[in-house]
């Protein structure tokens, strides 16, 4: 087991192999995690939120729900849920993100630049990155 640590307002990117498990905690609470999965071998293959909602037929994943990429291939699983509520409807939030919404607020990089660092040695460029499996992001949804 190899334990990875992610600094707040970071990222990091590796391999895990086919019948891996990835642990993701929140020890300090209160922070959300990016996820996001490629194909090694073809990293034009990735996590896909529309796909993930057509095949599991929700929007609310938990355990036994499967993530799928945009050539409808099974990525991740979710094997185990404590929490109960993540989100795959919001795209990383960026420096574009920050300026429309607080224009008054210093800017940062936001989730997509950590996300683009992790993975630029991967060879995944930031048009590239697909909207985020939002680990311990709750969003409400309203009837409206």
């Amino acid at each position: 087991m190899r334990l990875v640590e992610i600094a707040p307002r970071s990222g990091t990117a590796f391999r895990l192999a086919k019948g891996r498990v990835l642990r993701v905690i929140d020890p300090q609470g209160s922070q959300v995690s990016d996820l996001l999965a490629f194909n090694a071998d073809d990293v034009r293959e990735a996590i896909s939120n529309g796909r993930t909602f057509d095949f599991e037929e929700t929007i609310r994943l938990t355990a036994g729900n499967r993530l799928w990429s945009n050539r409808s291939n099974v990525m991740l699983e979710v094997v185990e849920d404590t929490v109960g509520r993540h989100d795959f409807l919001l795209t990383p939030c960026s420096e574009a993100t920050f300026r429309h919404f607080y224009p008054d607020r210093p800017l940062h990089r936001g989730c997509l630049g950590n996300l683009a660092e992790a993975l630029a040695p991967h060879g995944v460029e930031p048009d590239a990155i697909p909207c985020a499996f939002n680990v311990f992001m709750n969003v409400p949804i309203a009837p409206d």
